[in-house]
């Protein structure tokens, strides 16, 4: 490992600290969840394989009332399609890498680690008054390095914080409420991304419409909520890409 390539995977350790302090009670959560459905390795097994912590929520509830598989393998997948946005967001990043390096990144994939992760390559490669532009495969960035800390810091606090759930189960007090936690964590990762009209928008809409549809039933308020706010984030980015070509044409 270079000099460069340390600096990067330890500036990507850093940024994914902060973010830890939510993750490890949602983790705990989890291994206390996951326990009283599943046998303790098989739980601690879902973090490791599955890593993807509402998905893995989804399918230890799915398991404890003995859903038929086709339902727990669609649902978890629905849950897990935010991925194909955010590896679609990473790719003009990441695809001049080696597959070796490809596969371990997208194995390391989740909400937290995207959130560091795009936003170190797009302040360095886009100035925050221009439309975003997929940057070239420039050799020598080993931004992806920054990508590797974050994930694995991610990774690592969520296994141990699962095995902690799964030993300590009943001794976490309900008192505690660490689910809120996440719901902190979640605004802590989106604040900063709010840069522009289209991103403002999205997450308004998303949030007005979770809150409106939050009694409907088997979390259907939540894709709502998603679509809702893809909708408009798509609607409010070509409207503000309209304007500003219409602006640089009419210029002298």
């Amino acid at each position: 490992m270079s000099s460069s390539q340390r600096q990067e995977f330890l500036a990507g350790v850093r940024a994914e600290l902060p973010i830890v302090a939510g993750v490890v009670p949602f983790g705990m959560i989890f291994g206390a969840v996951a326990v009283a459905a599943l046998p303790p390795l098989l739980a601690l097994s879902m973090s490791s394989v599955i890593f993807a912590g509402s998905a893995q929520f989804i399918g230890a509830q799915l398991f404890a009332n003995a859903a038929p598989v086709a339902v727990l393998l669609m649902t978890t997948l629905i849950v897990n399609l935010r991925h194909l946005l955010y590896s679609a967001s990473l790719a003009p990043y990441v695809r001049h890498l080696p597959a070796r390096w490809r596969l371990l990144l997208a194995y390391l994939l989740t909400d937290e680690a995207y959130a560091v992760t795009i936003l170190h390559y797009t302040e360095q490669d886009m100035p925050r008054d221009k439309p975003p532009v997929a940057p070239p495969a420039a050799r020598g960035d080993n931004r992806h390095w920054f990508y590797l800390g974050a994930g694995l810091t991610l990774w690592v606090s969520w296994q141990t914080s699962t095995a902690l759930g799964i030993f300590l189960g009943a001794a976490i007090p309900a008192s505690w409420s660490l689910d809120f936690a996440l719901a902190l964590t979640f605004i802590g990762m989106i604040v900063p991304t709010l840069r522009d009209r289209p991103h403002v928008g999205a997450a308004l809409s998303a949030g007005l419409v979770a809150v409106l549809t939050a009694a409907w039933p088997y979390k259907l308020g939540l894709m709502a909520a998603a679509l809702v706010g893809i909708l408009v984030g798509v609607v409010l980015e070509r409207t503000t890409r309209r304007r500003q070509t219409a602006h640089t044409e009419t210029r002298p």
